[in-house]
């Protein structure tokens, strides 16, 4: 059988179309979610809680429904500027889409009843605003069954989930059946993007995005949360590759060395996953150099904000 044969288009009255908006705390999972039901990365992912930044929409087809997925940034009481950009987002993704599914950690929040503050408070503004969601409780194949009976018993009685589903993101436990109902419950329209498009996020933030996970995985606990990543130059070379030039930001003199690491190991660790999974994302060549500069108040830079897609007056 030949792989090539065109296959037949699908009529414009079986497609349907729509947006899901997948909210929740930080680290609650949702990247890891929203990768798997698209079946490719589109959303970095790190241990650090705040690794989203901004909104990122993963694309799956599934039959003749195409369902867009919003990866939000972690919802939480913020503080500062950029914390309430963030959380200014994922409420905004959220009262754009058809369905809102909110993620909730079952390991944290089913250890006491209280445990998991910032879903609580989710939910309560869910509530608030009248709004129907779906809830995904993730992380199931490590919680015992009992404190998940109990957690589903408690979320339940709120009176705001029409549709309660357990999940393992990381397993792909669940998720057939998540995925299915996400599907019914697209609207009949066109398809908003190619079907062989996975996300609508411009390359060069992407790479970006890339090269900020390689960073939190490498550094770790070393390097606190206030560090940036912007793709200052992207050339096109006649040979089919391209040359990226990025400026990783940190906020304080001392926090350069750590990034840069002995003798520069540690940028050339970073620099080297990171190009390895662009050239892997981009089918090509791809030369990257990385470049760290201190800036005291790269957070209150207008122009990042507008590249992220975040309103700098949220």
């Amino acid at each position: 059988m030949n792989d090539d044969t065109p296959q037949p288009e699908t009529p414009a009255s079986q497609m349907r179309c729509g947006f899901v908006a997948v909210i929740g705390a930080p680290n609650a999972g949702k990247s890891t979610l929203v990768n798997a039901l698209v079946g490719t990365k589109v959303s970095i992912v790190s241990p650090r809680v705040q690794t989203t930044r901004t909104i990122v929409r993963g694309i799956a087809m599934f039959g003749a429904t195409q369902v867009i997925f919003a990866d939000t940034p972690g919802i939480f009481q913020p503080k500062k500027r950029l914390e309430r950009a963030m959380v200014a987002a994922a409420w905004a993704g959220a009262a754009d889409a058809e369905v809102v599914l909110l993620v909730v950690d079952a390991l944290k929040a089913g250890k006491h009843a209280d445990a998991d503050g910032d879903t609580d408070r989710i939910i309560a503004d869910i509530k608030t605003s009248g709004r129907r969601a779906l809830l995904a409780l993730n992380k199931v194949d490590i919680v015992e069954k009992g404190k998940l009976l109990d957690l589903t018993a408690r979320i339940s009685a709120t009176g705001v989930f029409d549709e309660i589903f357990m999940i393992s993101a990381l397993t792909g436990d669940g998720l057939e059946q998540l995925r299915d109902h996400l599907a019914k419950l697209m609207p009949p329209g066109p398809w908003l993007f190619p079907e062989d498009e996975v996300s609508d996020m411009p390359a060069r933030l992407l790479a970006a995005e890339i090269t900020r996970e390689k960073l939190f995985l490498n550094l770790r606990e070393e390097l606190p949360y206030s560090c940036a990543v912007e793709t200052e130059r992207w050339e096109e070379k006649p040979d089919g590759s391209a040359r990226i030039e990025q400026v990783i930001y940190v906020s304080r003199e001392t926090h350069r060395p750590i990034v840069l690491g002995n003798g520069g190991q540690r940028i050339k660790t970073i620099g080297a996953a990171s190009r390895l999974e662009l050239e892997n994302l981009l089918g090509r060549r791809v030369h990257l150099f990385l470049h760290v500069k201190v800036n005291e108040r790269w957070n209150e830079d207008r122009s990042l904000y507008a590249a992220w897609g975040l309103d700098f007056n949220a």
